[in-house]
């Protein structure tokens, strides 16, 4: 089964799901979930209201594990939310349901691509959709207070996908957010400001709304 455009299994189009991945969804997909539904409260309120949903899952996960306690301690730094997180293993439904997959890395990328659903226009890794958004014209894209957030993300990741072959990254390795499995705190701290600093302009992009000051 595909789903055009990451419209989801049941071709709703009154919500836009994002779909972080990474190995074992205990790390890196925890605290980029989660720091981007910290990222959208601060901007809109309730993300809900907007239509997004931010989840998670790994390509190795840990079905049922926890989050890792250091990964716990990153999202306290910024003022986000651990509670109730349950690791996920990624399968296809998540893919088929996803509106954007953000990656950890590029093997992560090529594996979600791999399980096919038309996935290939809709998944990046974190840091290249950063680049990416970074390029793109904000006065090109539709103004979410008029035509909601969830028409002008759509817009976001197609005018993405259009710039991929053109805008390359300087190297392989900026692409890459390394895992900190098993790291000590202050490695896990520096992976966390790496991932906020890329999703700071992700999410003023998607909602149109800048970081509150």
């Amino acid at each position: 089964m595909t789903a055009p455009e990451g419209r989801g299994i049941a071709g709703q189009t009154d919500t836009f799901r994002i779909l972080h991945v990474s190995t074992g969804n205990v790390c890196r997909s925890p605290i980029t979930e989660r720091l981007t539904r910290h990222a959208l409260v601060d901007r809109l309120g309730d993300p809900l209201q907007g239509g997004l949903i931010v989840e998670s899952a790994g390509t190795w996960g840990h079905e049922g594990a926890p989050m890792e306690a250091n990964a716990e301690v990153v999202l306290a730094d910024f003022g986000a939310d651990a509670t109730g997180f349950v690791g996920r293993e990624l399968l296809d439904e998540h893919v088929i349901r996803a509106d954007l997959v953000l990656t950890a890395t590029r093997d992560h990328r090529a594996q979600v691509i791999s399980m096919g659903h038309s996935a290939g226009l809709r998944t990046f890794t974190l840091k290249e959709f950063t680049r990416l958004v970074r390029a793109i014209d904000p006065a090109t894209l539709p103004d979410a207070s008029d035509e909601g957030v969830v028409e002008r993300a759509r817009a976001l990741v197609r005018a993405a996908a259009a710039l991929r072959g053109w805008l390359l990254a300087p190297t392989a390795e900026a692409d890459e957010v390394y895992d900190p499995y098993g790291a000590p705190i202050t490695f896990f701290r520096s992976i966390g400001d790496e991932i906020n600093q890329a999703l700071d302009p992700v999410v003023t992009a998607l909602t149109g709304v800048s970081t509150p000051r």
